[in-house]
Order: structure tokens, then C-alpha cells, then sequence
């Protein structure tokens, strides 16, 4: 895939999950460990994929995944949580685009130090950095929610469960 198509998709889908989570939705298990899951794995793929890659590039991506997942973390903190109709809702603060900024700034600084002491440039996966960050993010807002006692948000019928339905209809006639 084309990596300015694959690094749009990935833009895209992460500005998706900020303004939904600024605007304050329901937290469901499916919505708030999906994406960064799907993120990490293609970031992992990638990493597989890429040749030429040695020790010390392995030892930068795991350093920046652990400052990927603490920052995550962190950034779990900063998400109001509150609860509506029963269930779990989760809202950005200004605090959770602080630790954005931070995050952003920090990942950028590690990603140029690494490039200047040699790391080879397909062993810093964009999705990677996002997936990892979004599943610190979630981790913490998961185990607030637990700890708060209130429910998750039923899961969403999802794309493929829309279009079984349609079919069952179909065949049923």
C-alpha cells in the first residue's frame, strides 16, 4: 500500500476517534480496544515486513512503544468519565489535549534522536506509535471504568453483523 495513502487512512481514523471521544460517547469493550488492537497489529506487521532491521533498531521501537504506552496512559487519566442512561461515557478534557501535545512532542523528539543515532526508517511504523498510545489510553479508561462499577455501553451492531442481518431478511423471504 502506498505509504501516504496508509498514513492518510491511519490520520484520518485517529482525528475520527478524538473528536468522537471530545464530543463524549459511550464506552463499549469493542470501541475502546479495537482500533488501537488493529493499529498495534498492523504496526507489528509492518515491523515483520521490514528488512535490514538489527538489535538496536528492535531496542528503539520497544523504548518508544513503552513511552507510546505511558503517555497513553496518562492521557487515560486526563478522560472524564461519567455515567448516562445507565452506562459508561467517556469525554477529552483540555487536559487529555495537553498530554496529546506532550505526546506528540515527545514521540517526535524520540523518533528524531533515534533517526540521527542511525534507527533504520521502517522501524518507526506511524500505526504503531498510534495503536500503542491509544491502548495505554485504554487500559486506563477500562480499568477506571471497572473500578467505577458502572456498566459498558452494549456493543453497536458492527458493519458485518448490519449486512448478516440484510441477508438473513433476504434468504427469509
Amino acid at each position: 500500500m502506498n505509504t501516504w495513502l496508509l498514513v492518510t487512512i491511519i490520520a484520518v481514523a485517529a482525528v475520527a476517534v478524538v473528536v468522537k471521544r471530545l464530543i463524549g460517547e459511550p464506552v463499549n469493550v469493542r470501541d475502546l480496544f479495537g482500533p488501537p488492537v488493529v493499529l498495534t497489529a498492523l504496526g507489528v506487521w509492518s515491523l515483520l515486513e521490514a528488512e535490514d532491521l538489527n538489535g538496536a533498531d528492535v531496542g528503539w521501537v520497544v523504548g518508544g512503544c513503552l513511552i507510546g504506552l505511558g503517555l497513553g496512559a496518562l492521557r487515560g487519566r486526563t478522560v472524564a468519565l461519567s455515567t448516562r442512561n445507565g452506562v459508561l461515557h467517556q469525554r477529552y478534557t483540555g487536559r487529555t489535549f495537553l498530554v496529546i501535545v506532550v505526546a506528540f512532542l515527545a514521540s517526535a523528539l524520540y523518533g528524531l534522536l533515534a533517526r540521527e543515532l542511525g534507527m533504520h526508517g521502517d522501524a518507526r511504523p506511524l500505526n504503531l506509535s498510534i495503536g500503542v498510545g491509544f491502548l495505554g489510553e485504554a487500559l486506563v479508561i477500562g480499568y477506571r471504568g471497572l473500578r467505577a462499577g458502572t456498566p459498558f455501553a452494549p456493543e453497536k451492531p458492527g458493519l458485518l453483523d448490519r449486512y448478516g442481518e440484510r441477508i438473513d431478511r433476504l434468504t427469509r423471504r
